[in-house]
């Protein structure tokens, strides 16, 4: 079992930093490279690049709950819906439009 997990590429999580803007702010946000492509792939769903959907992500949440505590495990939790519900996912996308 652990030869699935211990054996993937070390690719997979190596930290990227990206520059982007939250609110007019410039900031960078350092991630997992996985977590990255999982963002990249949300993103051109939306039709947004992928600095686009993290600052319209941030907006809503800043609306909704005030700032968070710790946006990077925002993101990383996001992908995760993301993988876990794709059809919920879709069916908002749809909605949306």
């Amino acid at each position: 079992m652990c030869r699935i997990f211990a054996g993937q590429d070390p690719d997979r999580y190596t930290l990227e930093t990206r520059r982007m803007r939250l609110n007019g702010q410039s900031t960078s946000i350092r991630l997992e490279k996985s977590f990255w492509g999982i963002l990249d792939e949300i993103a051109e769903s939306e039709g947004l690049s992928t600095p686009g959907f993290v600052s319209k992500l941030h907006a809503e949440v800043l609306e909704l709950h005030g700032e968070p505590a710790n946006f990077t495990s925002l993101l990383r939790c996001t992908c995760l819906v993301h993988r876990e519900n794709p059809l919920e996912a879709e069916t908002r996308q749809i909605a949306a439009e």
